[in-house]
Formats: structure tokens, sequence, C-alpha cells
């Protein structure tokens, strides 16, 4: 666990080198983002950067930036953004990636494709050859019929579970949404095609694949593009 958690760090130093003053900013979900969002406020503290803004993408992320300092912005003012930085559950050989664990993947999602530039920060267990070969792959359902896409999913392979929470009522993110975590054994052999139909789907708001966003992967100290 020590191990990873250095590994997190050192793929999240080399991120924030690349934020330059000036920047509007993605910032990421989750332990590895928010090691990222941590050295962005320091940065910003010790006058090594300045006039940057942030666009979090998550409730949890925006609390933790203003914790850190970080002026915080809104697509809707700055609709480009310069860098993003983030982390994922899996990445593949070419870059694809499941995220969504924490549950952010819809804002993650808007943010990336609004990105000049994305970033994926990751520890070496996230490395994997097929997507979903160790995680569930996140769907974003409308709460309004959600039970209608469970034999859509089986159909495609998957096993789907609703994400309930510790009282075991329905997750909900921060878009008012449910999540149904989807279980393929041995992984996606096509990921493009379940994402693809999935997303044909009326109530399905958005998948943790990220396919074809072509992201500059930092692992520890490795980059892979």
């Amino acid at each position: 666990m020590a191990d990873q958690q250095e590994q997190k760090r050192l793929a999240a130093e080399q991120a924030v080198a690349r934020v330059s003053s000036g920047m509007i900013l993605g910032l990421g979900s989750g332990s590895t983002a928010a090691v990222a969002v941590g050295l962005i406020g320091y940065k910003l503290r010790t006058g090594e950067i300045e006039n940057i803004a942030g666009i979090p993408t998550s409730n949890q992320t925006r609390d933790l930036a203003q914790s850190h300092g970080i002026p915080l912005t809104t697509l809707e003012e700055r609709p480009i953004v310069d860098l993003t930085i983030d982390g994922a559950d899996e990445v593949d050989p070419a870059g694809n990636l499941v995220k969504g664990g924490g549950g952010a993947l819809l804002w993650e999602k808007i943010v990336a494709a609004a990105s000049r530039r994305y970033i994926i920060i990751v520890d070496k267990s996230k490395l994997v050859d097929r997507l979903g070969s160790g995680c569930a792959v996140p769907v974003e359902v409308m709460p309004f019929g959600w039970t209608t896409h469970l034999h859509a999913v089986r159909e495609l392979g998957g096993e789907p579970n609703l994400r309930t929470d510790a009282e075991g009522k329905p997750w909900v993110t921060d878009g008012g949404h449910y999540i149904l975590d989807c279980r393929f054994s041995g992984g996606l052999s096509d990921p493009v095609q379940v994402d693809r139909e999935l997303r044909k789907r009326p109530g399905v708001v958005e998948t943790g694949l990220f396919i074809g966003m072509s992201p500059e992967v930092i692992v520890g100290r490795a980059v892979r593009a």
C-alpha cells in the first residue's frame, strides 16, 4: 500500500509539473486526483503558479479544491479547459479507460471532452490488458426505469448491480442519477460496441468507458502517450 501511494504521488507530481500560470484546469475526482489537487494548491500558496482557475468534476473535488485555496470557475464561464488531470480505475494499452468507481464519471467525461490536454495519473495496478477485467464498469442511468437496463446489460455479457449506500438505498450521483456497476467475466472483448449499445438506450446517461480520448497516461515516473 505504501508503494502504491508513492506511485500515486510520483504520478501526480509529474502531471502538476505541466501546470502553468493562467491555466483553466479540470480537477479530477478520486484518491490519485486528490493528490494532484493538493499539489496545485501548494504551488499556488508558494507563488510557483498564479492566476489559475479550476473546474471540479465532483462536489467532493470542489470542496477539496476550496480547502486548498484553489479559485474555481465553471464550464459556463470557461467552456475550454487548458488541462485536465484525473485518475482512472483501469487503463488498457491503447489508453482507453474505465472510470467512475467514485461515481463522478459523467462530469469527468464532460470536462475531459472540453479539454485541450487530458492527463490520466495512475499507479501500475490500474494497467490492464482488457478493460473490465479487474473492476466493474459503471453505467450512469436515470432513476426512472432503471430496471429496464438490467436485461440489456446481461445481453451484452455483463452482470449489473445497482450501487447502494451504507443504508442499502440507491447511491445518487452529483447529477441526481443512479449507477449500475456492471461486471464482465474476463473483461470486455469489444468495449467500443458495449459502450455504443448502452449509450443508445433511453435513460442511460453515460458509461464509465472512456474510449478514444487519447489521454497522456502517467504511471509513477513513467509516461505513456
